[in-house]
């Protein structure tokens, strides 16, 4: 009897995934393995790990088994073909920098036994280096790309067909994982995942062009973290936002949200070296402070400004933090504290369940001014400005910072015991622009 080999990573479904139609249909049974690799394990954080293994025990329950294997992927594909001979391996396509070379090697090692490695689809509804323009060169920057990627299109969502599993071989145990004390780790798994886009669908989209930017409201779909794992494609998303009757204007903004996803890993994939250096070279010239006390501050909530410490305090919740308030609190750490972006963005990862490094650590050169977008570095934001704004009830600051709960709304928004003077820092933060932009 003939077995191929479905080698699931960022894809932790059943539905819609042209990697496992591939699979069953060139053998008669598919053994469906996961290889903990320690070199993307370690460096994430705990609440992305406990998400992950919370996945995984999802799709092992939907298959009815899951082998599952510890090491260099190189070495435990080869050995897991090797005890089954399998006669294919089939995978979605990794773009990141370090996914993409792995896949070579993975590759290279299975030719040596003459069984192809497959690549079928990728975690993008259009895959990275396919949105061009007309002299045949990526979009530095997003609105031109977003316009090309949707006149592009998409396929439609893959079937779904019945799959005869293999399992034959044996799996090692789970590692387990402690969450920050306090923290809930959302539901996770494809039935999660399904469950919570219809409910959005049915409910928050009407709104979304209006509530999104409101963090005390439910106005966003949190598919963040269902998106980062592959539990639904985004092919599936968007197939029902063209059918939903919500208004187009929600529409367009949630297809857009979509589109800025795939723009970050289109960028990451043409520009690996801007997951970790700066995409624009010239602000790496910047003036910043050390880490200090101001930082283990703001990590902790406690800069005196109540939007910021409401955000970090959510963040070591519920290992989310709603976009708005991303963008205010990374702005805080590097406008008002002057502390590289690099940190503030490790930190998101260390937290998030959703820690996407195309789209994390974009976000954060975006604010910094150092990424792809075209306006320069002197946007910053004003977080009493954006808390009246964006929480003009104060209902989100009071959801997470408890000493404040009692205050009144004419106080609330004011800092109370501040860290810095925003007005006083961001007359720095502009000179220091001033000086790289005149050297």
């Amino acid at each position: 009897m003939t077995c191929s080999v479905m080698w699931f990573r960022r894809d932790l479904r059943l539905g819609d995934n042209p990697a496992l139609l591939e699979a069953a249909a060139s053998a008669e049974t598919v053994l469906p393995l996961f290889v903990f690799d320690p070199r993307l394990w370690d460096p994430a954080g705990s609440p992305r790990q406990a998400y992950l293994l919370a996945s995984i025990k999802a799709l092992r329950d939907q298959i009815g088994g899951l082998v599952v294997r510890w090491g260099d992927p190189a070495h435990e594909v080869e050995r897991v073909v090797a005890e089954v001979e399998a006669s294919s391996v089939h995978i979605a396509a990794d773009y990141d920098p370090y996914g993409h070379p792995r896949d070579v090697e993975v590759k290279q090692r299975l030719e040596g036994r003459e069984v192809p490695l497959a690549r079928v689809g990728s975690p993008y509804a259009v895959a990275p280096g396919r949105v061009l323009n007309q002299q045949g060169n990526a979009y530095q920057v997003f609105t031109p790309f977003s316009k090309v990627w949707r006149d592009h299109g998409w396929r439609a969502p893959a079937e779904t067909r019945h799959v005869s599993w293999d399992h034959s071989l044996e799996s090692v145990d789970l590692p387990a994982v402690r969450v920050p004390g306090g923290m809930t780790v959302p539901v996770a798994g494809e039935e999660a995942a399904l469950t919570k886009w219809r409910a959005f669908l049915d409910g928050g989209l009407a709104t979304y062009d209006v509530d999104r930017n409101r963090p005390d409201l439910d106005g966003t779909s949190r598919m963040s973290v269902h998106l980062k794992w592959g539990e639904i494609h985004p092919r599936t998303m968007l197939a029902d936002l063209a059918q939903s009757d919500a208004p187009r204007k929600a529409v367009d903004r949630y297809r857009t949200e979509l589109a800025w996803r795939e723009f970050y890993a289109d960028v990451l994939a043409r520009r690996p070296d801007s997951a970790r250096d700066y995409y624009r070279p010239e602000l790496a010239a910047m003036t910043y402070d050390d880490p200090g006390e101001q930082f283990e501050a703001w990590k902790d909530g406690r800069t005196g400004f109540p939007i910021v410490d409401a955000g970090m305090r959510q963040l070591r919740a519920e290992g989310w933090m709603h976009n708005r308030v991303r963008m205010i609190v990374a702005s805080f750490l590097v406008k008002d504290l002057h502390i590289e972006w690099h940190h503030g963005a490790r930190h998101f990862l260390d937290w998030l369940v959703d820690g996407d490094i195309a789209s994390n650590n974009h976000g954060w050169q975006w604010v910094a001014g150092s990424g792809t977008d075209a306006a320069p570095y002197f946007r910053v934001f004003n977080p009493i400005d954006q808390g009246k704004k964006f929480d003009p009830q104060g209902v989100y600051i009071k959801r997470y910072v408890a000493e404040l709960r009692d205050c009144p709304l004419d106080e609330l928004h004011q800092p109370h015991d501040p860290i810095v003077d925003h007005a006083e820092e961001r007359r720095e933060a502009l000179a220091r622009y001033e000086a790289v932009r005149r050297a």
